[in-house]
C-alpha cells in the first residue's frame, strides 16, 4: 500500500481530520472497530478537530454519535449540514428549494423517464409510490411528486431500477448538472444531488474557514464518488484501498481498506506520541 508521506518520521500534523463514514470508517455491519475508534480519540485528544463527513443525513448519525463516543462534528447530506455529535442537534443546513426541487425532478425525468424521487428533510424522509425503500422506519412518507417537492430538503434522491449508477451521473449531468450538485456513492442506480454549489468539499472549507484553517492544514480520507470534491480540495488526502476505481485513479496516496483499518493506520502515525 501507498502511504504516501506519513510514514515514521513524519512530523506533519494536520489541524483537521475529514474524514467519509461508509466504506471508510464504518464496516457493511455498520460497525466501526475499537482500533480505529481508538485512532479517532487520537485526534481530539491531540487538538485537532475531527469531522465526519458524510452522505448520510442526520437521522441516521445516533449510530455514530454512540460508537464515536460522540466525538467531532459531522457534516453530513454531502455538505448541507453541520451537525453536533456532542449534543446531537443542527448547527447549519444548505437546502434545495421547492423550485429547485421541481426543476431537478422534472428535467431529468424527462431524460429519464423510469427515475424515481425522494426527498431526505434532515430529520425525515419522504418518497413517490413506485421508489423502492430500502430501510423502512416509522420517519418515511409515501407521496406524489408535487408533495415530495412542497418543501425545502436536504438532498434529492434519484434511484434507476436498470442503469449502473456511473452511467446514470453521466447522463443526469448532462441534462441537469446546472441546476443542483449531482454525485453518488452506491453500487447501484442510486443519485445523490444537493443545492448549487454544496458538497462535501463545500462543507468542509466553510468549517475550515470560520476556524481559520487552510486547506494545506487538511488530512481527508474517502472511498465513493461523492468524496472527490473533498479529497481534491484537502492539502492531504487518501483513498481507501477499497475505494471505487475513479476514486483510486484520482487520488496518489492510498491507505489500507477499511477492513484493514486503514485510517486508523494512517491516524496512528500521525497522532501517537512517538518518544
Amino acid at each position: 500500500m501507498n502511504l504516501g508521506d506519513a510514514g515514521a518520521g513524519q512530523l506533519w500534523r494536520p489541524a483537521i481530520v475529514a474524514t467519509d463514514l461508509d466504506g471508510t470508517i464504518v464496516r457493511p455491519d455498520g460497525a466501526i472497530s475499537a482500533r480505529t475508534r481508538a485512532a479517532l480519540s487520537l485526534v481530539e485528544d491531540a487538538g485537532s478537530w475531527l469531522v465526519l463527513v458524510t452522505g448520510r443525513p442526520q437521522r441516521w448519525l445516533a449510530p455514530i454519535a454512540e460508537q464515536t463516543a460522540h466525538r467531532g462534528l459531522a457534516i453530513c447530506s454531502n455538505g448541507a449540514l453541520f451537525y453536533d455529535l456532542h449534543t446531537e442537534t443542527v448547527l447549519e443546513a444548505h437546502l434545495l428549494t421547492p423550485k429547485q426541487l421541481s426543476d431537478l425532478c422534472h428535467t431529468m425525468r424527462s431524460e429519464l423517464p423510469e427515475l424515481t424521487f425522494a426527498v431526505e428533510y434532515g430529520d425525515r424522509f419522504a418518497h413517490e409510490p413506485h421508489y423502492p425503500v430500502r430501510f423502512p422506519g416509522p420517519d418515511l412518507r409515501t407521496v406524489d411528486l408535487t408533495e415530495l417537492c412542497a418543501l425545502p430538503a436536504v438532498k434529492l434522491l434519484a434511484r434507476h431500477a436498470d442503469m449502473d449508477p456511473d452511467t446514470l451521473l453521466l447522463r443526469a449531468r448532462s441534462v441537469a448538472g446546472h441546476l443542483g450538485e449531482l454525485t453518488h456513492s452506491s453500487r447501484d442506480g442510486l443519485l445523490e444531488i444537493s443545492a448549487p454549489g454544496v458538497s462535501k468539499a463545500s462543507g468542509l472549507a466553510r468549517f475550515c474557514a470560520e476556524r481559520g484553517v487552510d486547506a494545506r492544514e487538511v488530512l481527508a480520507f474517502g472511498d465513493m464518488p461523492n468524496d472527490l470534491p473533498m479529497l481534491t480540495w484537502a492539502g492531504r488526502a487518501y483513498a481507501m484501498a477499497n475505494a471505487h476505481p475513479q476514486v483510486l485513479q484520482e487520488v496518489s496516496r492510498v491507505a489500507p481498506s477499511v477492513y484493514d483499518d486503514g485510517v486508523a493506520v494512517v491516524l496512528e502515525e500521525l497522532f501517537s506520541d512517538r518518544s
